[in-house]
């Protein structure tokens, strides 16, 4: 069993003029075999919850902890918390121009382990996550994200995960600028990658579509930089049909 512990965690972004407070106390419980799904308006603090965790050097946690497995991860670095079991699906994943993926994907590999995978296996395994999100044989020789559809760069992100095997996994926007076929795809491999390892998920997201097909085990609603209310699926349901203008109000 795994845990993620967000303890009254703030978080501060520079901006031109001054320091300015993002997250305003957060506090999260993600354990293994649960997914959690974020949701919230634009500008709520979501993404910058999962870069906070993550690493992002543009983030200062002011107060707060994050502990993984009681082990304070705001001490380690960005390649550590991916070794400790970390891992982050962006929104906008970044163009890697000369580096193929599948010399990325091993490196990465490589690293997370510490030891590089047997070759063997590797190429076994990469063919048959792969295969799972339909993805073409060519696809490892191409650069990573170059030229790539939106539905390619999160398919990409969820053959890194299939293959890097986290802990706990951050998705933040997965859904965003994908066909309902690549929806259906991405959301098949979340599920088949928690269902095969125990992943623990956090789910971000504006909209509930992708909850259909990964049936979320808690929603919290994002507000202000907090978290305005917990509940089941019955929350998200009711989000789509009224909105978060109630939530934005009590706010104010």
């Amino acid at each position: 069993m795994t845990t993620l512990e967000i303890k009254n965690l703030h978080v501060s972004v520079e901006t031109e003029d001054e320091p300015k407070e993002i997250l305003r106390g957060v506090d999260l419980t993600i354990n293994s075999h649960e997914t959690h799904a974020i949701m919230g308006p634009n500008g709520s603090g979501k993404s910058t919850l999962a870069y906070a965790v993550a690493g992002h050097p543009k983030y200062t946690v002011t107060e707060g902890q994050i502990l993984l497995d009681g082990e304070d991860v705001l001490g380690m670095g960005v390649d550590e918390r991916a070794s400790a079991g970390l891992f982050l699906a962006m929104q906008y994943p970044v163009e890697v121009p000369g580096v193929t993926v599948s010399n990325f994907l091993r490196t990465a590999k490589t690293a997370v382990d510490g030891e590089a995978p047997k070759l063997r296996h590797w190429v076994k395994d990469v063919k048959v996550a792969m295969d799972a999100l339909r993805m073409d044989s060519s696809f490892a020789e191409r650069n990573v994200n170059e030229g790539f559809s939106g539905g390619e760069k999160k398919r990409h992100e969820i053959l890194q995960m299939e293959l890097l095997q986290p802990k706990i996994a951050i998705l933040d926007e997965t859904d965003s600028g994908l066909d309902i076929d690549a929806l259906k795809v991405v959301s098949e491999g979340v599920n088949r990658v928690k269902e095969n390892t125990g992943l623990g998920v956090m789910l971000i997201t504006h909209y509930t579509r992708i909850l259909r097909y990964i049936q979320p085990d808690h929603v919290h609603v994002f507000v202000g930089g907090r978290v305005a209310e917990s509940g089941g699926r019955e929350l998200a349901d009711r989000l789509e049909a009224e909105g978060y203008d109630r939530y934005l109000t009590a706010a104010v």
